[in-house]
């Protein structure tokens, strides 16, 4: 299927958003609770699948639903239809900070691009929405992106979202070793696997983790500065309930007043 051709403006810049034209008839898919604002000739509707394969009939649905569980997304995804007469307007927006990467699927070679399971935003109609199976177990039990990766294919554009600063590496032929968290997408010309970080001293002291993840091949590498991850953690650790330290959250006298 064919993807319907939109085209999008990128908004802000630490917390951005997409803001997608529409012409009539034209959709826009995008996982649930997504959408930040839309015109009133926009209609959304939450369908099984991403529409891609309209005759694939309910078992390839309920196939489909089932593959996004695995990747620990919603069984069900928003399609955005502007019903109106005119061009219509629809955003969106990632959960947290961060930056997000418009790609041309008709651009990357093999007209797909893997990235990790929770970086999709928002397509064009007509794109795939699959998983990536790799071929080495090793990434699934180290990973940390888990084993399966997300599978974007298609002939439109789609949107990815990433945490922090973008920084994209064009590989050609080398090998970039990076820690595992801060991959966020990759073309289908590199090689992606799980190599031990080190000696066992620098495993266990060196503060890097266990496991590095090591691309190697030709062609273009997304990564993101600051994994949500590694920001969740630190900020679960410095809060009260966990044993954090409450500096500089107020003054003492107020700490106080509060009972602490």
């Amino acid at each position: 299927m064919k993807c319907h051709e939109v085209d999008y403006q990128i908004i802000g810049d630490d917390m951005q958003m997409v803001e997608i034209e529409l012409d009539p008839q034209e959709t826009v898919i995008a996982e649930a609770g997504a959408m930040t604002y839309m015109e009133a000739g926009i209609n959304f509707e939450s369908r099984m699948g991403d529409g891609s394969e309209p005759e694939q009939g309910v078992f390839g649905k309920l196939l489909g639903a089932g593959k996004r569980v695995l990747t620990g997304e919603s069984v069900f995804m928003t399609h955005f239809t502007n019903v109106g007469s005119g061009r219509q307007h629809v955003a969106f927006a990632a959960p947290y900070p961060g930056k997000i990467i418009p790609l041309d699927l008709a651009t990357v070679p093999g007209n797909q691009i893997l990235c990790q399971k929770d970086s999709f935003l928002c397509a064009a109609s007509g794109t795939s929405i699959g998983i990536a199976f790799q071929k080495r177990l090793g990434v699934g039990f180290f990973g940390g992106e888990g084993f399966v990766l997300q599978k974007l294919q298609g002939d439109g554009m789609t949107f990815i979202h990433a945490c922090g600063t973008i920084i994209k590496k064009d590989l050609q032929g080398e090998t970039l070793r990076v820690d595992t968290g801060c991959v966020v997408a990759f073309e289908s010309g590199i090689e992606y696997s799980i190599d031990r970080a080190g000696s066992l001293k620098s495993m266990l002291f060196g503060g890097e983790g266990l496991f590095l993840t090591t691309l190697r091949g030709t062609g273009r590498v997304w990564l993101q500065s600051l994994p949500f991850s590694r920001l969740a953690d630190r900020i679960i650790s410095h809060a009260p309930t966990a044993g954090g330290d409450q500096k500089g959250e107020s003054s003492l006298f107020g700490r106080m007043l509060n009972g602490d």
